[in-house]
């Protein structure tokens, strides 16, 4: 193993404080494992809180902030948070506007912030709601969706959800807007190579030299097919080719696409990706609005891309163009 860390027990903690120290206009840290706006919970809005491993940034911490998440749980490298920790971050969210949970749909992460919910229920009277992206559609059938684990499409839910609630929109509201963004979500990756987690010091996975994988989860899951590397066009057209059939688009059609790095994937071939869905998109007369490359949700430094492509509607498009601002992402 070769990073830069000091003790491994210590790598979250000593990332975090670097974050908050880093941006403190932005961040806070009122608690070991839970980062929060600057500024705290707005007065009547509806706070929203997401929560995971870390190993993944920006997602899930980098993405507190205006227009954006209210807080966040953090966990271990691929771990997730504690349902205290969960619990923790909905009363910090809590502005009196009631908090949606909005997170990918992992086992650990769902059990915990289920009983988060019910915690912060029960004992401090706080209404709450849940949305899970459930985007990539390697992990399971269209007929099994529910079954999906959550990747990049949560960029998307947080920026539309987030700008929604800073609407001073209802729990409900923005419940239905997350739920509506996420739906339009649709994601595949592939890597090339595995990543390390600290505490473990060995490669989540081996994979030859000359090889990739196609439909590969964000921690390493395994995908659908592993074979050869191919030429950038093919890769890309075969991810293309399945969230088409998962969600058709036809002339006319409004989209956001993002092209994202899994943590070693550097931006020109990122570009060289986009080029090629863009094609595809412009084939089929769909537009291509505020589209996003670079590292928005990555694994630690695994070597590879996931894209999402998410449908808009007039409302949607309006949100997602909202203003917002983090240490990852702005919006004017």
């Amino acid at each position: 193993m070769k990073k830069i860390l000091n003790d491994p027990a210590d790598y979250v903690g000593e990332m975090l404080d670097g974050l908050v120290a880093a941006h403190p206009e932005v961040y806070a840290r009122p608690e070991s494992h839970v980062i929060t706006r600057a500024g705290g919970a707005v007065a009547g809005k509806v706070g929203i809180v997401s929560g995971g491993g870390s190993g993944h940034l920006p997602i899930f911490t980098g993405y507190v902030g205006t227009g954006l998440l209210d807080a966040c749980a953090i966990g271990n490298v691929f771990a997730s948070p504690s349902a205290d920790e969960m619990a923790s971050t909905m009363r910090h969210a809590n502005g009196g506007g009631g908090v949606l949970r909005l997170y990918g749909n992992y086992g650990g992460d769902v059990m915990n912030f289920d009983m988060a919910g019910e915690m912060v229920e029960m004992e401090d009277e706080i209404p709450s709601t849940t949305v899970l992206l459930a985007d990539d559609v390697a992990s399971a059938p269209p007929e099994e969706a529910e079954k999906r684990r959550g990747v990049a499409g949560m960029v998307y839910a947080f920026k539309i959800a987030g700008a929604k609630a800073e609407e001073m929109a209802d729990l409900d509201t923005v419940t239905a807007t997350a739920r509506r963004a996420a739906g339009a979500c649709r994601s595949i990756g592939m890597a090339l190579t595995p990543c390390t987690v600290p505490q473990a010091g060995t490669p989540t996975f081996a994979i030859g030299d000359d090889e990739m994988e196609m439909g590969m989860g964000i921690h390493g899951e395994p995908g659908i097919w592993r074979d050869k590397l191919k030429p950038a066009d093919a890769i890309v057209d075969e991810m293309m080719d399945r969230l088409l059939a998962d969600r058709p688009l036809a002339a006319g059609d409004r989209v956001s696409v993002l092209v994202n790095s899994l943590g070693a994937t550097p931006h020109e071939e990122l570009y060289i990706m986009y080029r090629r869905a863009k094609h595809r998109l412009d084939d089929l007369g769909v537009s291509i609005v505020m589209p996003l490359v670079g590292r928005y949700a990555t694994s630690m430094e695994m070597t590879g891309a996931t894209l999402t492509v998410c449908q808009l509607d007039e409302e949607l498009e309006r949100l997602l163009k909202a203003p917002c601002h983090c240490a990852f992402w702005t919006v004017v």
